[in-house]
């Protein structure tokens, strides 16, 4: 959960569950008798967010997945969990909700995916082996329900590696606890293995694997276009399980929008952001029903693209038809409240 995120951290990848029951500590759900069980929402959350973020949209969730851990551009460790990561693990299992700490390669002095960090991990089986360690001793000791592995712009050299890291997690961490993977969206299985993504061994070895359905379109790699159209979404999932289990799959939906000024490259921005600056400018937001997210030209030229609420509730439709096990939401503060 997450992708080219650049607002201080890594970005990527996303979640509500719609029901009457209350999620326990373990995110499993009371359901009525004969009815399917509605779909498993992960929010992701920055470390140094606020409460009342969570406290906000906690009904909503089953998972709170909060973005701390950071690899070593050496490869060869990985920081530990912030007390503020820590502070929001109290706060979800105080609401009843789920949490994993999310680990990344991202480098904020690169200002993007470190991918030098990462294939120096990935291809060196002593290295993948103290990670896992240290990674599932974090969770183990400190009460983790989980780990979520968000490493991006990989290789294909890199694939077994990943592949590795996980079976590691599972054979380290206590049986109860969930190892989830997230994976840049591709429309061909060709396409998922050119970015790293073994996805058969993924899907055995993943409790979940999160389709980071975003970024389709963004500000320094294309032109002005949807964050992530639901026509692309649906040709991305359906190549996904073609390898996957659909039952494993959680849909990333993005709660966050691009600029595309004329003359300098854009920036990623929140919701209220987008919306802000389509009102001081006195511009018209307009709603693309294919693609399922809004648009507006500023006055200046600017063009800007967001998938809000409205976005999100078409998502989470297609999760309901296509029978996936979850939606994951990139970012909780970021994105419209959950309702």
């Amino acid at each position: 959960m997450l992708h080219r995120r650049n607002l201080g951290i890594l970005a990527t990848a996303l979640a509500i569950t719609i029901g009457a029951s209350a999620p326990s500590a373990t995110g499993s759900l009371a359901q009525p008798a004969g009815r399917a069980a509605p779909p498993a929402v992960t929010g992701y959350i920055l470390e140094g967010s606020s409460d009342r973020i969570v406290d906000r949209d906690a009904a909503a969730l089953t998972t709170l997945g909060v973005a701390d851990l950071t690899l070593a551009p050496s490869g060869k460790g990985v920081t530990a969990p912030s007390a503020q990561a820590l502070r929001l693990l109290g706060t979800a299992h105080d609401h009843g909700v789920r949490a994993e700490p999310l680990f990344s390669n991202w480098s904020n002095r690169l200002g993007a995916f470190d991918t030098r960090a990462v294939s120096r991990l990935l291809r060196h089986e002593g290295r993948v082996r103290r990670v896992a360690a240290r990674l599932a001793s974090y969770v183990s000791d400190q009460g983790w329900d989980g780990l979520n592995v968000d490493l991006e712009r990989l290789r294909p050299a890199d694939g077994p590696g990943l592949v590795l890291l996980l079976r590691e997690l599972q054979t380290r961490m206590p049986v109860e606890r969930t190892v989830s993977v997230d994976l840049s969206a591709s429309t061909s299985v060709r396409g998922y293995r050119a970015l790293g993504y073994r996805l058969g061994p993924l899907g055995q070895v993943a409790d979940t694997v999160v389709l980071m359905a975003y970024d389709q379109h963004g500000a320094g790699w294309s032109g002005p276009g949807p964050v992530g159209a639901l026509t692309w979404q649906r040709r991305a999932l359906a190549a996904l399980t073609t390898k996957v289990p659909m039952s494993k799959v959680d849909l990333g939906v993005a709660g966050y929008g691009y600029t595309w000024p004329r003359n300098r490259t854009g920036h990623m921005v929140t919701l209220e952001g987008a919306r802000r600056l389509v009102r001081e400018d006195g511009a018209r937001a307009v709603w693309k029903a294919r693609p399922g997210e809004w648009t507006a030209r500023l006055s200046n030229g600017t063009v800007l693209w967001w998938s809000d609420g409205r976005s999100y509730d078409l998502r989470h439709d297609l999760a309901v038809r296509r029978g996936t096990h979850g939606l994951a939401l990139w970012r909780l503060g970021s994105a419209d409240a959950l309702r």
